[in-house]
């Protein structure tokens, strides 16, 4: 087989552990992000620093690999469509479109059968304040945003008046469900009906930042079972290539809901890497660059902590760790606040 050289676009941790996982496979990466300091520069082939509406630039890139995928939703849909004329992007570009808008991809959702929180539309204030059954709820921008950006909690009617929200944006006020718990279903779809499913991961928030996930998750089999059937059914109705995530709440009377779709490999998944024969990103490298499936084995328990921010120096200057623990630092140059800069997967029995 001739060498394949997989472009992707954005230069995250995802990017990185992409690029670490085609490594291993024998495939070649190049990178394309818009952020000169992107860690993903220190584990792919080559990276190019560019801007994501450069056409120019866009397309030299697209002509140096065989085929494109890409480790955030946020980029814009016009840049994806325009490189998939002259090579395949997976997953395609219009799935991107439909999950980067809040308000289709729940729609699409509930056409499916598939139980999400109650939502509506918001365009002006006027609506928000006639939104009482709706709270206490969560405004969030339709599209755009990420670990808790261009969202706003609402716990009381009142609290509108206080809220500095720009309407020239379009919303989406999602009816917040008594929770109980979080889960996610990490998916990756060779073709149809031919798939991996990884079993569902028990994760916790902070300040809206994933902050602890764990296999296995403290659920019942009837939520352990309806969380796969559900995240299968959408990686099939999308007809999906590649891995995908989906997030969901359980509520305190045991009901499962769709939070979200995340068409891209995912932060909870990260202990795939130490806790599965092959990781989420492996499994999606091979789905996108049609290669081999091999059949998923867990190999072991597992927790996931991320560092964030200052989190990652005491990591830093640790110079041992337990046979069972994992550390990844993702290289980033510079420490923020609220920032993902690593995280340590501890296996157990």
């Amino acid at each position: 087989m001739s060498q394949i050289y997989l472009g992707i676009i954005g230069g995250g941790q995802l990017g990185s552990m992409l690029s670490a996982a085609a490594k291993k496979i024998n495939i070649k990466t190049i990178v394309y992000c818009d952020d000169i300091n992107a860690p993903a520069q220190n584990f792919c082939d080559e990276f190019i620093f560019g801007k994501y509406d450069d056409k120019k630039k866009i397309l030299e890139f697209a002509n140096k690999v065989n085929l494109i995928t890409y480790e955030f939703e946020n980029i814009p849909y016009e840049t994806l469509n325009e490189i998939n004329k002259e090579k395949p992007v997976l997953p395609k570009p219009s799935i991107n479109k439909l999950i980067q808008h809040r308000l289709s991809e729940k729609d699409f959702i509930n056409k499916l059968n598939i139980r999400t929180t109650k939502y509506s539309s918001v365009k002006k204030k006027s609506e928000l304040e006639s939104l009482v059954d709706f709270i206490p709820g969560i405004l969030k921008t339709t599209t755009l945003g990420y670990d808790g950006k261009g969202q706003y909690p609402i716990k009381r009617i009142e609290d509108i008046q206080s809220l500095k929200i720009d309407f020239s944006k379009e919303y989406i006020l999602e009816k917040l469900v008594k929770l109980k718990k979080e889960i996610s279903v990490i998916v990756t779809r060779f073709g149809s009906n031919n798939y991996v499913v990884y079993e569902p991961i028990e994760n916790v928030h902070e300040d809206q930042i994933l902050k602890y996930s764990k296999i296995p998750a403290e659920i019942s089999k009837d939520i352990f079972n309806q969380s796969k059937d559900w995240a299968i059914n959408i990686s099939e109705e999308l007809k999906y290539i590649g891995t995908l995530c989906v997030e969901f709440f359980i509520d305190r009377n045991e009901n499962l809901y769709v939070n979200e779709i995340a068409p891209r490999v995912h932060n909870s998944g990260h202990l795939t890497i130490n806790a599965y024969n092959i990781s989420q990103f492996e499994n999606h490298i091979r789905a996108v660059c049609s290669l081999e499936k091999i059949p998923l084995k867990k190999l072991s328990n597992a927790k996931m902590i991320n560092l964030i921010g200052d989190q990652i120096e005491p990591y830093r200057k640790k110079i041992k760790f337990n046979d069972n623990e994992f550390f990844f630092d993702y290289l980033k140059k510079e420490v923020k606040n609220k920032r993902k800069m690593g995280h340590i997967t501890t296996l157990y029995k």
